[in-house]
């Protein structure tokens, strides 16, 4: 049997990669991690990972995914800040789908110190 490695792009298995972010069994340790757990769950097509992720003060009450969206990779552009160490950080990065691509810089902050999402702002637009 062979495990497919994780949608976000890291070489590990789902379980162990961006599952396991899913599943709350542990919480990304980082804004880039963070980033890429979203990303897989945009695959996955998993909305309630993406709202309990998104910062209270801009959280969408609720989100519609579209079933037929197909997410094809994720390309990590640049991080700034977004470590054990920060209380912020930024992730850029390039999303590809069929039929063209996403190009953002996301911002990232702890809450309760666990990293959500912010807001973002699309490049290359």
């Amino acid at each position: 049997m062979t495990t497919r490695s994780c949608p976000c792009g890291r070489s590990e298995a789902y379980e162990a990669c961006c599952g396991r972010y899913h599943s709350g069994a542990a919480v990304a340790p980082t804004a880039e991690a963070l980033m890429r757990s979203r990303y897989c769950a945009f695959v996955r097509g998993d909305a309630g990972y993406l709202l309990r992720t998104w910062h209270p003060r801009t959280r969408p009450e609720r989100l519609d995914l579209d079933p037929r969206m197909r997410w094809t990779g994720l390309e990590i552009l640049a991080t700034g800040d977004g470590s054990a160490f920060h209380s912020s950080g930024t992730v850029t990065f390039r999303a590809s789908c069929r039929g063209g691509s996403l190009h953002e810089r996301s911002r990232f902050e702890r809450v309760d110190g666990a990293w959500v999402y912010v807001d973002g702002e699309f490049l290359d637009q």
